[in-house]
Formats: C-alpha cells, structure tokens, sequence
C-alpha cells in the first residue's frame, strides 16, 4: 500500500504537519505532533481505523485517497531454497553449507559470582 497523505493535504492547501494537526482538531481529532509527524512524514506500518475515519473526516477525502494499492514486487528465484525461505519454509541441509559443531570440551556451564 502506498500512503498518499502528503499528496491528499497538498490538495487541500495543508503543507506542514502543524497545518494538518489544525485540519485534525477542527473535526474533534486531536492526535499528538509527534504522532501528525509520523503520519505525515512516512509510511505508517498500522493506522487505527477510527483515527483514519478522522482524518478522512478532515481532509474531506476518502481511504481510496489515502492509501493506493500497489502490486507486489516479485522477481525470480534462481533456486529452490530461495522460493522455501519466501515462503516461510526451512530450507533443507546442501552439501557445502556450514553447520555448527558442538563444544569438544563439554556444555558451557556457568558459575555463580562469589
């Protein structure tokens, strides 16, 4: 998903974070700067339903406006290993890959301090 809340402010004449925040308290949405500045600033990784109602609600704007959906970005995997880890899988053991070997001398046992 791409966010397009600087674009949807632009269109409305809101070009800094403490214009938005204006926009955000004339509909009853009172976030903190800090949390305007994220919005504003990048890509949010979770946005709560109702504080996205509200700045819809602000911006006079839909969440079609917001948030544009992308395609996902895919390339070819060169190997079968690659595809097992995209798709959560472990991958199984090759000749030639690096195991870790057991301690010769034992566990490691730790002492209490005296």
């Amino acid at each position: 998903m791409k966010w397009n809340l600087r674009m949807v402010a632009a269109q409305r004449d809101i070009w800094r974070p403490t214009e938005l925040l204006a926009a955000f308290r004339t509909v009853g949405f009172s976030p903190s700067l800090s949390k305007t500045s994220a919005l504003w600033g990048g890509n949010p990784v979770t946005v709560r339903l109702d504080d996205l109602d509200m700045i819809c609600a602000a911006l006079e704007c839909t969440v079609e406006d917001l948030m544009r959906a992308e395609p996902v970005a895919t390339h070819v995997e060169s190997s079968e290993g690659e595809v097992a880890q995209a798709a959560g899988e472990v991958p199984s053991p090759r000749s030639g890959q690096v195991r870790p070997l057991p301690r010769r001398d034992g566990p490691r046992r730790l002492m209490p301090p005296n």
